[in-house]
């Protein structure tokens, strides 16, 4: 069934992968006459390249893959793909491997990779129909045709004879063919296994003989390297020659200087030494003065506490001036208020203020004046004189000097205890108890630490 001994490249990628607009075939003919070569006519498309295991199958409809075909032929490229030529292209399938049933059969192209890139509408392998045509003949070509139909049937038979003969020939080919192909096989197989230790070995020696290469170059740079590195290095060492020599006259230099050094480092030794003598000097000056200054700082801050301690009792007298002043105003409030009364008393007695003597005795702490408080003598003196002397004496209050006649600063005094069972805050007006006499001192004197 195949013209060749090799078998087409075909896989099995189904009808939806497949790709039948990129070969188109030509003048296919709805039946071919069994027993005569078929001609397949195809169009490679403009997108289309054909390659050298593209073969042209005959499949049966129906065919589901291409290893289902019944006969195939070898593709031939075309010279050149360019030309309009070689688009147009045909392939001659031989009577011997066509069919021989009436199925339908189909042309489909395939490419080396078993996909199917174009295929031809269905036809049918069959002899012409008789009824179709209609043959006029006389009797003697009757006979002619009968006598022909004879030596047909005659060579009919020698022919299927030699047809017997030819398919036993053909059988014994066939299975010389299908053991030859085996052989085949086995030769393709360890053919492919030698052509792929030979390439695995021959990729082997490539990459060795790259390696080498690449170490024979990496030596070469490197030799390259090191003669480059010598030149240096023998530059280096003439140049530290050089400088040797350099080195030797520079070191006698510095003996030299060494001993002018030394000499130096002589007198420089007894300077330190005078240099060291007078800094203890000077460390004895600092630690007097810190003395000094120690004692200073203390004595700076005895008197910042003395200060402090004026400052807190300048305070406490400024507090107590106030409460004296208010209770001056006070005590003058009641002076005036004494005085009222006693013009009323006078005037209720029917005595003149002006016509009564005054007496102004001297104060027995001395420094008196004479007080117009209640110094016009006793009310009551027409019945009692002896009375009035008391009446005319003077006294002087010690916080805030102020004059006051002896009955009434007496007066005063019996009645003060009386008059300040409350103590009164000079600065917020709060009243204490006279029992919170140190509850009161507390209370101004954080006044005087606010202000």
């Amino acid at each position: 069934m195949e013209e060749t001994l090799e078998d087409p490249p075909t896989s099995a990628v189904l009808l939806d992968h497949c790709h039948f607009s990129q070969v188109i075939f030509n003048s296919v003919e709805k039946f071919y006459v069994p027993g005569g070569d078929v001609i397949c006519y195809y169009t490679l498309t403009q997108h289309f390249i054909p390659r050298r295991k593209d073969w042209i199958g005959i499949f049966r409809v129906g065919w589901k893959t291409t290893r289902e075909y019944y006969t195939f032929m070898w593709v031939t490229l075309p010279g050149d793909l360019n030309s309009k030529s070689t688009k147009q292209q045909e392939v001659q399938f031989k009577a011997y491997y066509l069919p021989k049933d009436d199925e339908y059969y189909q042309f489909c192209y395939v490419d080396q990779d078993g996909v199917v890139r174009g295929a031809s509408i269905p036809f049918q392998f069959r002899p012409e129909n008789e009824e179709d045509i209609l043959v006029v003949t006389t009797q003697g070509e009757v006979e002619e045709i009968e006598q022909y139909n004879s030596e047909l049937c005659k060579e009919n038979q020698e022919l299927k004879d030699s047809c017997v003969s030819l398919q036993k020939q053909n059988s014994d080919m066939q299975a010389e063919l299908q053991k030859k192909q085996e052989e085949l096989e086995t030769l393709k197989s360890i053919n492919e296994k030698l052509e792929q230790k030979v390439k695995e070995q021959k990729d082997s020696w490539e990459a060795e003989l790259l390696q080498l290469k690449e170490q024979n170059q990496k030596m070469s740079s490197e030799n390259e390297k090191m003669g480059v590195r010598v030149d240096q290095l023998q530059a280096q060492l003439s140049t530290q020659e050089k400088e040797m020599e350099k080195l030797v006259q520079r070191d006698q230099d510095k003996t030299e200087q060494l001993e002018y050094l030394k000499k130096e480092s002589g007198q420089l030794f007894v300077s330190l030494t005078e240099e060291r003598e007078h800094q203890r000097k000077l460390k004895q000056t600092v630690e007097d003065l810190k003395q000094k200054e120690a004692t200073a700082t203390k004595k700076q801050q005895e008197l910042t506490d003395q200060n402090f301690d004026l400052s807190k009792k300048l305070s406490e007298n400024k507090i107590i001036c106030n409460v004296l002043q208010r209770e001056k105003e006070r005590m003058e409030r009641e002076n005036d208020l004494l005085k009222r009364e006693n013009n009323r008393l006078m005037s209720y007695m029917g005595l003149d203020f002006d016509s009564l003597p005054c007496q102004a005795p001297a104060s027995d702490q001395g420094g008196t004046g004479q007080n117009p408080g209640l110094v016009y003598g006793n009310p009551y003196s027409g019945i009692q004189e002896s009375s009035a002397p008391s009446l005319l004496s003077v006294k002087k209050c010690a916080p805030c000097k102020s004059d006051f006649a002896d009955d009434i600063f007496d007066h005063t005094l019996e009645q003060q205890p009386v008059q300040t069972l409350y103590l009164n805050c000079p600065i917020c007006d709060k009243s204490f108890s006279a029992k919170e006499k140190q509850i009161f001192e507390d209370h101004v004197f954080c006044h005087s630490l606010s202000v």
